[in-house]
């Protein structure tokens, strides 16, 4: 399998090769355009209640759809994600990774996705109790609002909430203010998000958090 991220970080779109016999799953509704010859099946990500939780506490679809290529000749298939931003391929390799709702858009080899619970200090921090969480070995393509940005975490970083993406679960959470209680309010940044531990985590430039905030008022 050959695959091309084009358009820059603000447009992201992933050109996928797939040679004779290979496949590859995507999250539902991300695939723009496809050859005719490439063979689709639409199933339940890992069977109806897996999916259901994912959808439920992952944030996830309920369906994903299966991508193949029957022919001797390599197809294309190109897939978007909803959001305006960045992508990402990530190698697996019996490793995991945590994701927040919204960043899978797909993945090619024996990849297992399914839920781990993110503790209270990420639903406070407005990612979520739960995360999607992939695990075992492949390609894993992610996407985010805004730039996209590998960090590797050794020690401990602060983050502000809606800007984290993708992180390995041994990476430690914890909820705090920006500063003191008087400059965390009239600076305007709240509560923050602490991470401590060591591993590469994805971080992204927007947040759509912040986006709902400045056009609430105007609507």
């Amino acid at each position: 399998m050959r695959y091309e991220i084009r358009y820059g970080s603000t447009f992201s779109t992933l050109f996928i090769t797939l040679s004779p016999g290979e496949s590859i799953t995507a999250e539902a509704g991300a695939m723009a355009s496809m050859s005719s010859a490439i063979t689709m099946q639409t199933r339940f990500s890992g069977g109806f209640l897996t999916a259901l939780l994912k959808k439920i506490f992952g944030g996830e679809t309920l369906l994903v759809n299966g991508f193949a290529n029957p022919t001797q000749q390599p197809l294309q298939i190109v897939l978007t994600q909803a959001t305006i931003g960045d992508m990402t391929a990530v190698e697996l390799t019996q490793q995991a990774l945590c994701l927040q709702p919204g960043a899978y858009i797909a993945h090619a080899g024996a990849i297992n996705l399914g839920v781990q619970w993110a503790g209270f200090a990420s639903f406070f921090a407005g990612e979520g109790l739960f995360r999607l969480k992939a695990t075992g070995q492949g390609i894993l393509f992610l996407g985010a609002y805004g730039g996209l940005t590998p960090y590797d975490l050794d020690g401990e970083l602060v983050v502000d909430s809606g800007h984290l993406v993708a992180y390995p679960p041994s990476i430690q959470m914890k909820l705090g203010l920006a500063s003191g209680l008087i400059g965390s309010v009239t600076s305007g940044e709240g509560l923050v998000s602490r991470l401590s531990g060591q591993g590469r985590i994805y971080l992204q430039s927007r947040s759509l958090d912040g986006l709902v905030r400045y056009l609430n008022p105007k609507i």
